[in-house]
């Protein structure tokens, strides 16, 4: 169903968890230490990234800092259950979700299902271009939301998973996406971080104000990148975010 890569020095895990995405029909390559990892997931993008954060030659957060310079593709990063720190660090430099460990194979399952469903709601796994696995999706017959969405400077193409700024493109992962999609579809109009949350995560998902504000945080910094000027994502503290209207 999906190309993933896992990538964790822990050859017990490797296994468990190989096997269990195996059962569900993916396709799983396997890794044990962040640099060669890291050479994998650039050279042969997959769907969907499962990571460790430690591990020999190359941490898990470093690897993931580097693979955001040129790469979007959803990454689940593992974490101790004890090290909080992980996981704020971990959305500030791009997961798109986490896992603490011990975990059972079935939650992870689940989260994998979440992650690769949000990255594509039409189901089209393997036709979706997330500057990874394959081929962006046509936008023809899309499924509701996937009309592009055009504010002002900014582009929003759902079907194909790009962003333009002034006709510049943005590379956003898939749920700075979905955060960014659901502020522009009503400028003007407020999104708590409880909408927000339910926007970008599946129900099953659990994340914390944080999370999202780590993700905004990170994509207003993209953005910044190309128009040191950019303003367009406007904070109510207390309240929420909201896409300031042209």
């Amino acid at each position: 169903m999906a190309k993933i890569t896992l990538v964790d020095d822990d050859e017990n895990i490797v296994a468990s968890v190989s096997l269990a995405l195996e059962s569900h029909g993916h396709e799983v390559k396997a890794y044990y230490d962040g640099a060669s990892g890291l050479a994998a997931l650039e050279s042969d993008p997959p769907d969907l990234a499962i990571v460790d954060v430690k591990m020999p030659r190359m941490d898990g957060m470093e690897l993931l800092r580097r693979l955001r310079q040129t790469s979007n593709v959803p990454v689940i990063i593992l974490t101790s259950k004890d090290e909080e720190i992980d996981e704020i660090l971990g959305f500030n430099l791009g997961a798109d979700d986490y896992m603490h460990k011990p975990f059972s194979q079935r939650l992870l399952i689940e989260r994998v299902k979440a992650v690769l469903r949000r990255g594509n709601p039409d189901g089209q796994t393997d036709e979706l271009d997330l500057s990874g696995g394959a081929n962006a999706a046509s936008a023809a017959g899309g499924a509701p939301g996937s009309k592009a969405i055009k504010r002002g400077k900014l582009t929003l193409d759902p079907a194909r998973h790009d962003c333009l700024w002034d006709n510049r493109p943005v590379k956003l992962t898939v749920t700075e996406f979905l955060l960014l999609q659901a502020l522009a579809q009503r400028p003007g109009f407020v999104k708590s971080r409880d909408n927000l949350m339910d926007a970008a995560y599946d129900d099953q998902v659990y994340v914390d104000d944080r999370t999202i504000d780590s993700h905004v945080k990170r994509m207003r910094k993209k953005f910044r990148q190309i128009d040191p000027e950019f303003d367009a994502i406007e904070t109510l503290y207390g309240v929420g975010y909201r896409y300031r209207e042209s």
